[in-house]
């Protein structure tokens, strides 16, 4: 198996078009759309690099009044919250096996799809775990297969200088990324939290 990679960060707004311009007017970086999923989702994209980036999520501006997403929590979120994150590898099937072993279940190896604005459809394949946090410090797994990564599409950048975490138990998460072979620093803090540090052509931003 290949080492587990930093893929995605999952940035959920209650509001998609007016979270992506609040996003650009702090960061001076403008999101570029990456198409909308299954279920009345849609998002836009920012690089953080080779082979990772920002995905801001919110509910589908085109799927009208009636669509109520569930995913991330945007049924009920209010603000703007850094809720969760993935890591890229292969063979999923193994690794879920693996983690559930040494005590921690990622959930179900699901697929998964979008159709980009340019009409390309993409297919990949994550582990999806029933779990009504707000926010997910331990990360969903993903394998693209043979489809282009996001990220290679020539998004604009920005640097993540960093990527934390925050629990009231933090032990009991170590134990979790650990099962999942995945490396996060965790501190102790009052409530789960997620924090990523951006250097932006308008100065530092905080993601939480």
């Amino acid at each position: 198996m290949t080492h587990l990679e930093l893929d995605h960060l999952v940035y959920a707004v209650p509001d998609l078009l007016a979270g992506v311009k609040e996003f650009a007017e702090r960061t001076g970086v403008q999101p570029v759309p990456g198409g909308s999923h299954p279920g009345g989702t849609a998002n836009h994209l920012v690089g953080l690099g080779p082979g990772a980036y920002l995905e801001i999520i919110g509910p589908d501006p085109a799927a009208g009044p009636g669509a109520r997403p569930r995913a991330f929590g945007l049924e009920t979120l209010t603000e703007p919250r850094l809720t969760a994150w993935a890591v890229r590898g292969d063979d999923l099937e193994a690794r879920v096996r693996r983690a559930r072993e040494r005590g921690y279940d990622p959930g179900k190896v699901e697929p998964l799809s979008r159709v980009r604005p340019d009409g390309v459809r993409l297919d990949w394949v994550l582990t999806r775990r029933d779990d009504p946090a707000a926010v997910r410090l331990v990360p969903f797994l993903i394998d693209w297969g043979d489809a282009p990564h996001p990220a290679a599409s020539g998004l604009p950048q920005l640097a993540l200088v960093s990527f934390t975490a925050s629990h009231p138990d933090p032990e009991s998460v170590r134990a979790d990324l650990a099962a999942l072979e995945a490396g996060l620093e965790v501190t102790e803090g009052p409530e789960p939290a997620l924090r990523a540090h951006l250097d932006t052509p308008r100065g530092p931003v905080t993601l939480t």
